[in-house]
Order: C-alpha cells, then structure tokens, then sequence
C-alpha cells in the first residue's frame, strides 16, 4: 500500500492545494465579479467587436462566453493532451509547463482596469487554459504515485486539501480587503488586483513540492508527433463512444450527468456576479457567502455521501437536483421570504449542501455503472464530456442575460439544463445498470 506521507504523494496532493486558490479567487469568487462589474460596465455593457460587427453585451454575458471560449479550448487540446501523457512520458515537464504559464497569467490579472476587456479576456482565458490543462496531466499522475488499494484514499485526500487551500487564500483575501492593519498595511492597500496576484503567487509556491518531488514512472523515449499524437487521442474518444453506447443505462446516465453538471458549474461560475448585480454584496461580503458555501459542500457531500448507501445513488440524485430546480426558482422570485440579502444566504446555504452531495452520488454512480476493466477509459470520456458540456451552460446563460437585460431572470435557462437531466435521470435503472457493469455484458 502505498504511504501517503511520502514524498511523491505530499508533491501531488500539494498542487490541488496550490491552483485550488485559482478555482475560488479567480474562477468563483472576486475576478469574476470584477471583470463583469468593472472592467465590462455591468449592465451597462461594453462593445465587442467581431469582424465587420459591433455589439453592446452585458459585463456578465461577456463574462459567460470568455467562460466559454477558454472551456472550449480545453475540451478541444484534452485528447492531445491525454496522448502526449500516456505515450511521450511528458508528463511532468508539461505540468509544470502548463502550471506556471497559468500562473504568468493569473498574476497579470492584477494590470487590468475597468474598459480592458481584451487584454483581461486574453490573460484569464490563459491562466484557465492553464489551470484546466495542467489538471490533465495531473490527475493522470495518480497512477504513478499509487496504486488500485489506495487511489481512493490519496485521491480523497487530495480533494480535502484543495478545498482547504482554497478557503485558506480566500481568508487571505478577506483580510486584505477588510483588516490589512493586520497583515501591518493601513486600510485600503489592497484591491482586487493584489487578491488575484495573491491567488497567482500561492499557486506557483504551493506548487514548488510538485516540481521537486513528483516523479515520473519510467517515462517512454517516443519521439513526440504532435499530429500522430492528436489523431490517436481523437480515435481513442471515438472508441470509447463506441463501446460506452453498449451500455444502455450507462449512457443515459451519462447524458443526464453531462446536463445538470453543467448547471452546477454554470452557478459556480456565476454566482457572485448575481450576488454582486442582484443582491448587491460587496467584494468582501462575497467572500463570506463562498466560504460558507464550501463548508456546507464538505458536510453536503458526508450527508447525501451516507444516504446514497441507504436509498440508493439515483434516489439521492432525484432529491438533489429537485432541490437544485427549487433554488433556481428561488433565485428568480429572490426577495419573496425575508428579503434580497438574507434569501440569498439561505439559498447560498441550501446550494452548497446539494452541490456536495450531487458531486458525491453522481461519482459513486457513475463508478457503479462503469466496468472495472474499462474504468481508466471510461472516466476519461466523463472528464472530455465534462468539459465539452461546460461550454453550453454558461454560453447559454449568457445568452439569456444579454436578451433579457437581467442577471436575475437570465436564471430560468439555467433551470432548464436541470430539468432535462432529472427527465433523463428517471428513465435510468440503477439496479439494471451495476448487474451490467458488474456482468461486463452489452446492455442495448
């Protein structure tokens, strides 16, 4: 069994500490809010230009499609990706590659003002493309660092630390923009450009174990082929399609899980902005609401976690993502119990329960659907499909934003990527689909 204090294992849990502080700053919290707010005029807009046409988009549809861009070029460079880490025996040099040119990135954050659209698009696309990018490579270094009787443990591990490093740079955060006196600067030193190059410098630190101790298992001497390398990725996709089609159940779980996740990630994404445009929390209010978030996300995932055991993942599921239809609902009437802030906690309470739990059940079903001896294969399609599906959700609300002209009633369209899930989800037989990945058996 592998020891989870050794020096490969401490270098790999390190880095979901480190770019954790990308994920909640950056992606969730304080940037996004500010480039939609200031740097693309609110509500007021900005003019994007695009080839022979000019429009005046909302800072929160802008926001969404740079989202949207940066995800698809993701989705588009994984299975490139993916070949180069199993075949090249790239592996480290392209994590720590892809690490620090996030981290270029993210630190540059900090020279963008209110109108520079472009110049905050272009850098924020490239520290995701480096943050999404690296976890590739990442999460492929599981399998050198251990082994079947522990990936559960070092992997869960790993996720536990993450949180944890974020909600740390988030309270760092915190007091940078409401006590410095503390830190031994006087009131007001600090902004949101300091906070994301706080978030910047603790990836690149935090990373520093990953560079000097994560080690490679026997890496191949291939000469790297890009175009060789990209064709084989792309039919290794396809082929799995293929083969993942065999299993009824599976697919349709698949597809469910591909719709309400990107709902999920969509108000990840987006949910400072609606506290910020809607509810009217400042920087420093929003960063209470996300810390609480994940606390109640840790305890969510334990709850749903316990009670998937005992009534089953799909029931679990039903429950949550009604909940999740509820709090869309919610979130359009917001006001209508107490009033705009205090609803909006609750909600942001309610949210974080079910966010843990959804993550918790779907994991465990879709690890109960899928074959044993196709399980690296088939979760790599989940990954691809995550990502691929993660463009829609907040192209779409965008979308809805810029039609409206309102954060708070573009919402109903993301209710809609949940509603459909849940449609799919109830046409799923999970007793059906574990006895044909247990049976390894075509289920048509």
């Amino acid at each position: 069994m592998t020891r989870l204090l050794s020096k490969p294992v401490v270098g790999w849990i390190a880095y979901d500490f480190a770019n954790s502080a990308f994920a909640t700053t950056v992606l969730a919290v304080i940037f996004n809010r500010y480039f939609a707010e200031v740097v693309a005029g609110g509500s007021t807009g900005s003019s994007v230009h695009f080839l022979f046409w000019e429009w005046r988009l909302p800072g929160a549809t802008i926001w969404s499609y740079v989202v949207s861009i940066s995800t698809a070029l993701v989705a588009l460079s994984s299975p490139l990706l993916g070949a180069i880490a199993d075949s090249a025996g790239w592996k480290k040099r392209l994590l720590v590659l892809y690490c620090y040119f996030g981290v270029l990135s993210t630190c540059g954050l900090i020279f963008v003002q209110q109108g520079d659209v472009a110049l905050g698009a272009a850098l924020f696309i490239g520290a995701n493309f480096g943050f999404a990018g690296g976890n590739v490579f990442y999460n492929a270094f599981l399998l050198d660092i251990s082994d079947r009787s522990s990936y559960g443990r070092i992997s869960g591990a790993a996720w536990g630390i993450g949180y944890i490093g974020g909600g740390l740079c988030l309270v760092l955060n915190l007091i940078m923009l409401q006590k410095p006196e503390w830190l031994g600067f006087e009131a007001g030193t600090f902004g949101v450009g300091e906070c994301v190059l706080v978030a910047g410098l603790w990836w690149g630190l935090f990373a520093l174990p990953t560079v000097f101790w994560l080690k490679e298992k026997s890496p191949r001497r291939e000469r790297l082929q890009v175009f060789k390398l990209a064709r084989t990725g792309w039919s290794r996709i396809l082929s799995t399609f293929r083969q993942m089609r065999r299993y009824k159940h599976l697919t349709r779980f698949l597809l469910a899980y591909i719709l309400f996740n990107d709902g999920i990630e969509t108000i990840i994404v987006m949910a400072s902005i609606f506290g910020a445009e809607v509810v009217g929390l400042n920087a420093a209010e929003l960063i209470v609401f996300f810390l609480v978030i994940q606390g109640t996300a840790f305890v969510g995932a334990f709850i749903f976690g316990w009670l998937a055991d005992i009534i089953g993942n799909k029931r679990t599921l039903i429950i949550t993502l009604t909940v999740w239809l509820g709090i869309v609902v919610w979130a359009y009437f917001l006001g209508w119990l107490v009033n705009l802030k205090t609803d909006y906690y609750i909600m942001g309470i309610l949210a974080g329960i079910v966010m843990g739990g959804s993550q918790a059940a779907a994991r465990s079903m879709q690890a109960l659907f899928t074959p044993e001896q196709k399980a690296a294969e088939f979760f790599g399609f989940f990954a691809l499909s995550g990502k691929v599906a993660g463009i829609f959700g907040p192209l779409i609300y965008g979308t809805a934003i810029a039609i409206t002209g309102d954060v708070q009633r573009g919402i109903l369209a993301v209710g809609m990527f949940f509603l459909v899930g849940l449609s799919i989800l109830l046409t799923v037989n999970e007793r059906k689909g574990i006895q044909t990945a247990q049976e390894n058996i075509a289920d048509f």
